[in-house]
């Protein structure tokens, strides 16, 4: 049995909110929410609990992507990572820092992409942007 969920993706203004909207529509029910994780959201999408538990498969309307885009983009992306920097020892500092020299020259995927590609990875969870 498919499920239908909604993304309201005008409620997305940055990377805080993306994980907040993400909770409301997966994790309705749930005793715990999922932390701002690229990472977890992908295992959040492999199933198993909140609003994907025991579904096969899911359709996902994602409206007013476009905001979500703009607000996902480079600027979004830059801060995320020039974060990362500012955390020595958290992270593998060189490869941030090329990630960001290609954020910067247009050769990098913004956070959205990021999150997009995710998504195309779980192919029992159709998107449709609206």
């Amino acid at each position: 049995m498919t499920v239908l969920l909604q993304i309201e993706g005008a409620a997305i203004n940055d990377i805080t909110s993306l994980y907040a909207e993400i909770n409301r529509v997966f994790m309705a029910g749930e005793t715990w929410q999922l932390g701002p994780s690229l990472d977890a959201l992908d295992d959040l999408l492999h199933g198993g609990y909140g609003a994907l538990a025991g579904r096969a498969q899911a359709t996902l309307i994602w409206r007013d992507i476009a905001h979500s885009r703009t607000a996902l983009g480079v600027e979004t992306t830059r801060q995320w990572l020039q974060a990362k920097l500012d955390t020595p020892g958290s992270f593998n500092t060189q490869a941030i820092a090329r990630q960001l020299q290609a954020l910067q020259q247009g050769e990098a995927p913004t956070y959205f992409e990021i999150v997009m590609e995710i998504f195309r990875g779980h192919r029992q969870i159709t998107l449709i942007p609206a």
